[in-house]
């Protein structure tokens, strides 16, 4: 059974195995170290991937040592390993002493960051959805025998899973309750999706009313600028979306930043505990922000996944508008490059992939009229007495909707507009009972 992490910040040692020499550690060790984890060796592996003891019978040997030389408390390896490799590894090191895997390291970072009911059940269950084959692996085989006898652990784990799933099935969503209750007062929904710093954030305040780059926490990195900057500065800082309002070409809008996508994390495990995927299936457009300046084997897989994760929402491909950013980055020969292996990706019906930096502000003028042009729309004139009634009827279509003309003669007032077909039924019921 999986060993709980220590309350206190841990002594890590991180393991990590790949096929090919340099085997880089960077980012596992930021991902530690935003958990709270002291990292105070690596120890590596190049070769494949030992079905059974995941590094390789004399390198677990070797990580014991350096575990009990270093005094850790914990081991993090950079890789999802099953429930026997698990054992295996936990069981080879010196006693007391936690393995958890890239998966377990990042429900460790969102279980700190739950702030809600709904996401603290949501984060419970996920935890206790990954841990159970490891439960069932590392119990003997008396306790298999008796799995579903009452008061044993496989029984207890189960049984809260059950519990778990129908607390939340309870619950009442607020994130569509918010999505529904903006839809009828006229804001169009935009989701920001995509893979931890590719820009996200950044677009979001080009995007905003209330927001600028100079308005950010100068403590803050951009996500899009330095690539060195430690990645627990801007990786999972809260399980909640962000959302500002935003106006393209007189639309009000709601513009979600959502949790970045990360490298090889089950998705369907994100799901369990994330609004990310959720706010995108519901929104009226999806901008995929894709990072120009990885090497082109990473732009092409992260782009491709992020497009699946998608089509596996219900996202349908016309509300897709892709950017590539950090297009200022490359050579002109990359920047096509990027640019084809993009079109070549990225379904007929969604948007042309736009070329972007949106640090800089190159083409983000585009993006914005990518957007506005899938907005759902229609036309109305309406033509009313011109009584006071109407004036409130105005002031709201211009609050909502984008009024292309407003015509004053004499009894009556002649109204032209644009937007969301569900406000504008609703403009044309206040109409009629207007006549």
């Amino acid at each position: 059974m999986s060993r709980s992490a220590p309350s206190q910040t841990a002594r890590a040692v991180v393991a990590k195995r790949a096929p090919n020499a340099p085997v880089e550690t960077d980012e596992i060790e930021s991902l530690a170290r935003a958990n709270g984890d002291d990292v105070v060796a690596t120890v590596t592996q190049v070769g494949p991937n030992d079905s059974g003891t995941y590094l390789g019978s004399g390198k677990l040997d070797e990580l014991a040592t350096v575990v009990a030389d270093r005094e850790a408390d914990r081991v993090v390896v950079d890789d999802g390993l099953t429930p026997d490799q698990h054992h295996t590894i936990e069981r080879r090191m010196p006693a007391e002493t936690v393995v958890v895997d890239r998966y377990r390291l990042v429900l460790e970072l969102f279980e700190s960051q739950a702030g809600t009911r709904r996401a603290q059940l949501q984060v419970e269950l996920a935890r206790l959805q990954y841990d159970l084959p490891r439960v069932i692996a590392a119990a003997d085989e008396g306790m298999l025998n008796q799995q579903t006898e009452k008061g044993s652990r496989i029984y207890d784990v189960e049984e809260r899973i059950d519990r778990l799933e129908t607390k939340l099935e309870e619950l009442p969503d607020p994130a569509e309750q918010f999505r529904e209750r903006r839809r009828e007062e006229g804001f169009d929904l935009v989701t920001l999706a995509g893979y931890t710093n590719a820009g996200k954030s950044t677009l979001l305040h080009r995007l905003a009313d209330d927001m600028s780059l100079e308005d950010r926490d100068e403590d803050a990195p951009a996500d899009d600028g330095d690539a060195t900057a430690a990645i627990e500065d801007r990786l999972f800082e809260t399980l909640e979306t962000t959302t500002r309002r935003a106006t393209l070409d007189g639309r009000p809008a709601l513009v979600t930043d959502t949790v970045g996508f990360v490298d090889e994390l089950p998705h369907e495990l994100v799901e369990s505990f994330s609004s990310t995927l959720s706010e995108a299936a519901a929104a009226d457009v999806v901008v995929l922000v894709a990072d120009a300046s990885d090497d082109l084997e990473r732009f092409r897989n992260r782009l491709s996944v992020s497009l699946d994760v998608l089509a596996a929402q219900g996202v349908d491909a016309e509300r897709i508008v892709p950017v590539v950013n950090k297009a200022d980055a490359l050579s002109d020969a990359e920047r096509r490059r990027r640019y084809s292996t993009a079109s070549d990706l990225v379904p007929e019906d969604a948007a042309t992939p736009i070329l972007a930096s949106v640090l800089a502000g190159t083409n983000v003028e585009d993006v914005r009229d990518a957007i506005r042009e899938r907005f759902p729309e229609e036309r109305a004139t309406l033509t009313l007495p011109n009584t006071d009634a109407a004036m409130s009827l105005v002031s709201t279509a211009h609050d909502r909707t984008t009024v292309e003309s407003v015509d004053y003669e004499g009894e009556t007032v002649e109204l032209a507009c644009r937007g969301r077909p569900d406000v504008l039924e609703r403009l044309r019921g206040r109409a009629e009972q207007l006549e």
